[in-house]
Order: C-alpha cells, then structure tokens, then sequence
C-alpha cells in the first residue's frame, strides 16, 4: 500500500473513521530528521497490509498538526477507531514504529 497524504478535507473519512489503525508521520519539506525517517515510512508503507500509513504536512496542514499538538517533527501517531493510541517525536528505528503500529 502507498503512502497516503491526509489533510483537512480527508482527515476525517481517512483517519478517524478508518477500520485499521492509521500511523501519521507529520513532517516537513525543510526538516532534516524527517528526510532521513520518511524513507523507513515508506518501506512500512509498502510491507503492512494491516494498518494505513499516512503523511501530514505541517507547513500545509497546520490545523492539523495543532489537533495532534505537535510541537516537534518528526512526530509520528498511531489513531485506532478516532483516538490517538501512541506518539512518538524524533527519529525512530523502524522496528519501533512497528511495534507503535501493532499495539
């Protein structure tokens, strides 16, 4: 499965109603850290079947980076049935967010 982009306008049919768990890598275009984590997101983009992996950018999606109180990014959540069940700031080996994933 690829990457989804999550904004405003499909933020609420794509995350808090999805049936799997949703992992959101909230990044930006000027961030080092997240150039280096947005890579090891895709590949678990490509290899789970079991959750939705998606991407929110903060420059373009403000509002929703203010929901989730993102104060730094990296920052990765993990939404199950419309509530944030594990965050995480920083880089993070992907064994890790795996296991955020599978909680």
């Amino acid at each position: 499965m690829s990457v989804l982009t999550i904004t405003k306008e499909n933020f609420e049919s794509e995350v808090m109603q999805a049936k799997e768990p949703v992992l959101i890598d909230f990044w930006a275009t000027w961030c080092g850290p997240c150039k280096m984590l947005s890579p090891v997101v895709d590949e678990i983009a490509e290899e789970v079947n079991s959750a939705k992996i998606c991407k929110v950018n903060v420059d373009e999606q403000p509002e929703l980076a203010a929901e989730f109180d993102v104060m730094s990014i990296p920052t990765l959540a993990v939404v199950k049935d419309g509530k944030i069940i594990n965050t995480s700031v920083g880089v993070r080996p992907k064994d890790d967010i795996l296991a955020m994933i599978n909680v």
